[in-house]
């Protein structure tokens, strides 16, 4: 390997993308292609749809381009930012960090994501056109830096995370980052809404414009010299990111990293340690304390639970701050639905010791209760009492321990059910953050128990519907019984399937030809499917849902909500379709692949 970087920068640049190239096109396979074909697919509509609002509603063309922005900014920390090719490859080479930094920028364009985002990028020499030829080629020049701006600030966060994230009050920080964009992007609008939305839209266009996502934009619009002087100090933005980043690979290949696990001094023993169960909840209790990406995770949820709602009081709306802490639980269980894949191949301590896999979902149930349980019952009480909607106190007591034990019995369900293979932890990358599990699938996992938590909890709400106070002691049975029931299935699938889960976690799922999978479909029906599993949550919760409880507690706040802003006449109507629409996309995603393959395989029969 050392030919690589010994001959000029260009030749280096050139073997690293070829490099990148070759591990991009033997990843792709089975769904790894799929996903590819539908992310550039979906890509290359939305980066045609920034050029449009470059030519019919320019306004909003420094939104639209921080947007593009956001994504790489925000993009390793959602989805971990894991490196195809890593700086530690090549830290015997005889090269400088500033040369070996170059190349891995080079490598870093040899992708996709760069491609499509450059296409997004030609709307600024489109909206260029509207100042002439000289606002055309500023445009172009603009597009270009603007793009290496953008993939050099991702470059940039990874590194960073991966240097600095080796604590825990650094991983939940970034956790509390991501939980707050997440809510910001649900509910930003509230606190725009109070300040007064025409008031702010002066202010808020220079703001974007100073963003480096809105220089190419206030590159077109100002005089030549000033323009000029825009691309000169965005390409000097260009070269101190890559001096940073340089500095930060050199501190990173010879920086002695714990591989993301922090000291084990101070780890706390919350009970003593006698029983079967209770061994295996101190042995949880200590990977949560001590799993940077648990820690990350954990505060990703709570700081959702909490800036959600209290985005909406800006605009004087209560209705959510009851609900904080349910809110929490059901985002802590989306966070831990992949406890056995996140340890990696670590199971084989419990199946080597006899009848120890009882205990071993039992502790890790009783585990996550002990995390969780305390802050969301603060939570939900505080917030009930604090917003004076006295209304919300039968609710928040039935349904608090209806989500507390269906979440502890579906987590540990999924677990063994639904494993994603992750990294063995101290075998992780330089980021600590990244688990180095299919993002993909993790995704669609925490989306299942974002339906299936408060699933476990309908039982609860329908007693309460029938009297306010009768769902309190249905929403203990059905905790007590989801969490009982679910996590006997789950220890006994454990001692069954045991070694099956040990191989997949060590060598990854075996290919099965008679098992439905999203690469197998024709391809409009993989572009089908794909969008129904994105977008089927939103005509069912935030438009269905969501207003048909609002309708049936006389709640009269309109919000958001599409049937609220319609005559009375059609509001239900309008919600039993928002529903229906949501179900039978699910249906669609669901029963398509199953139906498709029982056909090939009655076919090749």
């Amino acid at each position: 390997m050392a030919h690589l970087l010994t001959p000029g920068p260009a030749a280096s640049a050139q073997h690293m993308i070829r490099m990148r190239l070759a591990l991009m096109r033997n990843s792709l396979r089975g769904d790894n292609a799929a996903n590819l074909y539908i992310g550039v697919s979906t890509g290359l509509i939305l980066a045609f749809g920034t050029i449009a609002v470059a030519v019919l509603w320019p306004a909003y063309l420094p939104l639209t381009l921080a947007a593009w922005l956001s994504g790489w900014v925000f993009g390793p920390i959602f989805i971990g930012g894991s490196e195809a090719l890593r700086p530690e490859y090549f830290s015997m080479l005889p090269a400088k960090p500033g040369r070996i930094a170059v190349a891995l920028l080079a490598g870093a364009f040899a992708g996709p994501a760069p491609a499509v985002n450059l296409i997004a990028l030609l709307s600024l020499p489109v909206y260029g056109w509207r100042f002439g030829p000289a606002g055309v080629l500023i445009g172009l020049a603009a597009a270009v830096t603007t793009l290496i701006t953008m993939v050099m600030i991702s470059r940039v966060i990874v590194a960073l995370i991966g240097l600095f994230v080796r604590s825990r009050a650094t991983a939940a920080a970034v956790g509390i980052g991501a939980g707050t964009a997440i809510a910001l992007c649900s509910n930003g609008w509230a606190p725009v809404a109070a300040l007064g939305g025409t008031d702010t839209t002066a202010w808020s266009q220079v703001v974007l414009r100073v963003l480096p996502s809105g220089w190419g934009v206030a590159a077109v619009e100002a005089p030549w010299p000033l323009a000029l002087a825009i691309l000169v100090a965005g390409t000097g933005m260009i070269v101190l990111l890559l001096a940073v980043w340089a500095g930060l690979l050199s501190r990173r290949v010879v920086s002695a990293a714990r591989g993301g696990v922090p000291p084990r001094r101070g780890t706390p023993r919350p009970f003593p340690i006698t029983s079967g169960a209770r061994i295996a909840a101190a042995k949880e209790l200590r990977a949560w304390w001590r799993d940077l990406v648990r820690i990350q995770l954990l505060a990703t949820a709570f700081s959702f639970a909490l800036v959600f709602p209290l985005l909406l009081v800006t605009i004087d709306v209560w209705i959510m701050v009851p609900f904080t802490g349910l809110v929490a639980i059901v985002m802590a269980a989306a966070s831990s639905a992949n406890l056995y894949g996140s340890d990696g191949t670590a199971l084989w301590l419990t199946l080597m010791t006899p009848g120890a896999e009882r205990a071993d979902v039992r502790g890790r149930q009783l585990a996550w209760l002990l995390i969780v349980g305390p802050a969301a019952v603060v939570l939900s009480l505080a917030g009930t009492l604090v917003s004076g909607e006295a209304w919300a106190w039968p609710w928040v007591l039935g349904l608090l321990p209806a989500l507390l034990g269906g979440g502890a019995g579906v987590i540990v369900l999924l677990a063994v059910t639904s494993l994603v293979p992750g990294t063995d932890p101290h075998k992780r990358g330089g980021n600590p953050l990244s688990t180095g599990a299919d993002e993909t699938a993790e995704t669609s996992l925490a989306w299942l128990v974002l339906v299936a938590v408060p699933a476990t909890a309908l039982p609860a709400a329908g007693a309460i519907l029938l009297h306010p106070w009768a769902g309190i002691a249905t929403g203990v049975l059905t905790g007590a019984l989801s969490a009982w029931g679910l996590g006997k299935i789950a220890y006994r699938r454990l001692e069954n399937h045991g070694i099956d889960l040990l191989n997949l976690m060590k060598h990854g799922p075996a290919p099965q030809a008679d098992k439905p999978t999203t690469a197998d479909l024709p391809i409009q029906h993989r572009i089908g499917v794909t969008i129904s599993y994105a977008i089927a949550w939103l005509p069912l919760f935030p438009q269905g849902l969501a207003p048909m409880v609002m309708k049936i507690l006389g709640i009269e706040d309109r919000v958001w909500f599409l049937a609220l802003h319609l005559p009375p006449i059609w509001q239900w109507p309008t919600i039993i379709f928002m529903i229906a629409l949501g179900l039978l996309m699910y249906g669609y995603a669901i029963l398509i692949p199953i139906r498709l393959s029982s056909s090939s395989s009655v076919t090749t029969s």
